[in-house]
C-alpha cells in the first residue's frame, strides 16, 4: 500500500499515548528508528516495531546524539508545551520534523518555530490527519461545489472518557495541555476550518475541567461545538462503556466519522515522505483559534448553544 522510504527517523516522547501510532506509520512506510528517547523508561513498546533503536532517557544525550549523526525526520510526540522547543531542536540537529497536535500553543511559538524553518532550511509537517479522513474529505468537496448558498448548521459532539489520572498528568495542567480545547480538540478545530472556512467570531459557553462547550462563526457555517472527557455526558442513546461518542451533524444530517482512524497516521507520514505533507502555515488557523478560544470567559446558555450543554 505504502512505497517503502529507507528514511531515517527519531522520536522524542517515544514513551507517550500517541507514540505507537507513529512507530507503526514508520514501520509500515519501510522506514528506520534509530534514535528514541523519553523522561520515562516504560518503552518496551518499540520492540514490537524497532527492537535496535538506540533509546535513552537523557535529553541531553539525545540531542547529541540527534546532531552527530544523520536523521532524516525526528517525530515529536511530547507533551503540548514542548512542541515548539523539540521541533526548533530537530531543525537545527538537521532534521525534518512530524510534529504531533498541536504545533504550538501560542502564536508566538509558531513565529519562532518559521523563522527556525528560515534558518535551517528544514521544514516543520503537523500531523492534520482529520483533513485525510475519506468523508471529511467528501464533505470538503461538496461544501466546495457550492450546492448550498446559506450557511451550514453544524454541531460537533466529541466526548471521550478519560479516568481520574488525566487530570494528575501533564493533560490535566493548562500550561503544559493548552486545556481540554486544544488537548483533545485541535482536530476538529482545524477540520472545521479547513472544510468552512476562516472563524468570524467565536464564543465559549462552558468552560471547565472536564468540557468545553460553544460557538463559531464561518465563513460558511454556524458551529456549535461540544468537547467532553467525562463519561457521564454521553447521552443515553449513544452510550456503549467506554467508548467515545464521535459525532457531527451538518444540516441535521449525521456525518459519520467515527470509523476510518486507525491508518491515518500511516497516511499522513507516506504524505509527507512523497512531498505533500502538511505545513506550518496549514496549522496556524487552528492554533490561532484555540489560543483565542483560551482568553474567552463563558457566558453560560445563552445564544446558540449545544443543546448538551443543558444536560450538565
Amino acid at each position: 500500500m505504502f512505497n517503502k522510504c529507507e528514511k531515517q527517523f527519531a522520536i522524542i516522547g517515544v514513551a507517550g499515548y500517541i507514540a505507537p501510532r507513529h512507530l507503526a506509520a514508520i514501520k509500515a512506510i519501510g522506514g528506520n528508528l534509530s534514535y528514541s528517547h523519553d523522561i520515562s523508561d516504560s518503552v518496551g513498546i518499540i520492540d514490537r516495531f524497532f527492537p535496535d533503536s538506540y533509546f535513552t532517557t537523557n535529553y541531553g544525550i539525545f540531542k547529541k546524539e540527534l546532531k552527530s549523526r544523520k536523521i532524516d525526520y525526528l517525530s515529536v510526540c511530547t507533551p503540548n508545551s514542548f512542541h515548539a522547543q523539540h521541533s526548533i531542536m530537530g531543525l537545527e540537529s538537521g532534521a525534518d520534523v512530524i510534529c504531533e497536535k498541536p504545533l504550538a500553543l501560542t502564536m508566538a511559538e509558531l513565529e519562532l518555530m518559521d523563522k527556525a524553518q528560515v534558518q535551517t532550511g528544514h521544514l516543520i509537517h503537523p500531523i492534520l490527519q482529520l483533513r485525510l479522513h475519506p468523508e471529511i474529505v467528501r464533505l470538503k468537496k461538496m461544501v466546495e461545489c457550492g450546492f448550498k448558498q446559506e450557511l451550514y448548521d453544524v454541531d460537533l459532539t466529541y466526548i471521550t472518557p478519560r479516568g481520574a489520572w488525566y487530570m494528575s498528568s501533564w493533560k490535566g495542567t493548562h500550561s503544559k495541555s493548552g486545556g481540554l480545547a486544544t488537548n483533545i480538540g485541535v482536530h476538529f478545530i482545524d477540520m472545521l476550518q479547513w472544510v468552512f472556512g476562516s472563524v468570524r467570531e467565536i464564543v465559549v459557553h462552558h468552560s471547565s475541567a472536564d468540557c468545553i462547550s460553544g460557538f463559531m462563526m464561518l465563513d460558511k457555517a454556524r458551529v456549535r461545538f461540544f468537547l467532553s472527557i467525562n463519561k457521564s455526558h454521553i447521552p443515553s442513546n449513544d452510550f456503549q462503556s467506554g467508548c467515545a461518542c464521535r459525532k457531527m451533524t451538518v444540516d441535521h444530517y449525521d456525518f459519520d466519522f467515527s470509523s476510518g482512524f486507525n491508518d491515518l497516521h500511516t497516511v499522513s507520514y507516506s504524505e509527507v515522505i512523497e512531498g505533500k505533507g502538511f505545513s506550518i502555515n496549514d496549522g496556524k488557523a487552528a492554533v490561532h483559534t484555540l489560543e483565542t478560544i483560551r482568553t474567552l470567559r463563558p457566558i453560560g446558555a445563552v445564544g446558540d448553544y449545544h443543546p448538551l450543554l443543558l444536560n450538565i
